[in-house]
């Protein structure tokens, strides 16, 4: 039995890039009962299984359109684990072999650790997503960046730890050479599978005009400012396309970006944007697009590329780091730089020249990735294999 830590996603209908991983893989893991989702429950003091309102959330349906990323305990929640705290038995585990946790845990669950270690006779491995906190502290929630020291540290006391990505595994030992610490645990780098998500027919007709999607939070590091900058300039030039936009907007940093939004809606250029969406809605507006940009600085993965590129969609990203890595296999027009010019160069050319775009839609519909089962199966061999470091 693997035990999985979803303490922050059971308590979040989020649909952002780790908790639809976190979602994606656990449903995996549990299909033949070979996993358990566990969380820490503050109020009981205690680790436990989830119970159905849990279940309910961890489980949202693809038409859900989630909500704020932050955890949310519903005043039942707390009021139940507090009298179960006071007048019923600690609640047991049960008998774990190796223990997930896929999350970036909170400080609060960090402290809890140990006793979660305690309940598990084999391998403790952690999945790690990022630490562009560090390399971007002006686009990052302060929390974020806040964070991010300390969780780097407590991944110490793991027995392996995943890297979603080449480039996030190495930023990882990095940071520990640079702490100056000699005994690290194993950092083995497994890029996320795909989640098929809704079937929705494809279209029938190429839009038009054609419609640019942009799938992605809408924060600092994101990058929208140089996209809609490079819209703009090719809009002005008498372009004419759409730009379809989709993610949920974080408070403390896509102020600007939301602002140029509102800005260039108000003087009339064809630009939509939708928030958070459910699986299904996102589903159709890859369907129903020419192309995808992602214009994001930097990634740990990249996930809406690799969605972009199942679909059979091209998509215009980064050259470097993760999204490097993803578009390395094709179909993508990766650049040197993600400035405005850069963007807007590349779009003018994929949206002037048809033939450029057919040939990289065949290299991504060309493109296979992992499925969760077969990401599942290297998972499973890999921590057969890692011995306790402790």
């Amino acid at each position: 039995m693997l035990l999985v830590d979803v303490t922050r996603t059971s308590h979040s209908r989020a649909r952002t890039g780790i908790q639809r991983v976190c979602r994606a893989l656990v449903a995996e893991l549990a299909a033949d009962g070979a996993a358990a989702a566990v969380c820490f429950d503050p109020y009981r003091g205690a680790w436990r299984q989830l119970n159905p309102s849990e279940e309910a959330v961890f489980h949202a349906g693809p038409g859900d359109r989630g909500g704020p990323r932050g955890a949310r305990w519903t005043l039942a929640q707390k009021v139940t684990g507090r009298a179960r705290r006071l007048l019923g038995p600690r609640p047991e585990l049960p008998q774990a072999d190796a223990l997930l946790c896929p999350e970036l845990f909170s400080p609060e669950v960090a402290a809890q650790l140990p006793a979660l270690f305690a309940a598990v006779h084999g391998p403790r491995v952690a999945i790690f997503h990022d630490a562009l906190g560090l390399k971007f502290p002006e686009l990052t929630p302060r929390a974020t960046v806040a964070r991010l020291p300390s969780y780097l540290r407590e991944l110490l006391h793991f027995d392996g730890v995943v890297a979603v990505s080449e480039d996030s595994a190495a930023s990882l030992r990095d940071y520990w050479s640079w702490l100056g610490v000699a005994d690290t645990p194993p950092v083995r780098a497994l890029p996320n599978a795909l989640d098929p998500g809704p079937v929705i027919p494809g279209r029938t007709v190429e839009p038009s005009p054609p419609r640019i999607l942009c799938v992605g939070t809408i924060e600092g590091r994101k990058n929208h400012a140089a996209l809609l900058a490079a819209c703009e300039t090719l809009w002005q030039a008498g372009g004419k396309f759409e730009l379809q936009l989709i993610g949920l907007a974080r408070p403390d940093t896509a102020g600007s970006a939301l602002g140029e939004i509102h800005r260039l809606q108000n003087s009339g250029r064809p630009l939509r944007y939708d928030g958070a969406v459910s699986d299904e809605a996102l589903a159709v507006a890859y369907a129903n697009c020419t192309f995808t940009v992602y214009p994001s600085l930097a990634e740990g993965f990249g996930l809406p590329v690799m969605e972009s590129l199942a679909r059979g969609r091209p998509c215009v990203c980064s050259a470097h780091g993760a999204l490097g890595e993803l578009a390395r296999g094709g179909g993508c027009a990766a650049l040197a730089s993600v400035d405005a010019a850069s963007l807007a160069a590349a779009i003018g050319r994929l949206l002037a020249n048809p033939a450029k775009l057919a040939s990289l839609s065949a290299a991504a519909r060309a493109r296979i990735f992992p499925t969760w089962r077969e990401y599942r199966a290297e998972l499973f061999e890999w921590i057969r294999q890692l011995p306790r470091r402790h």
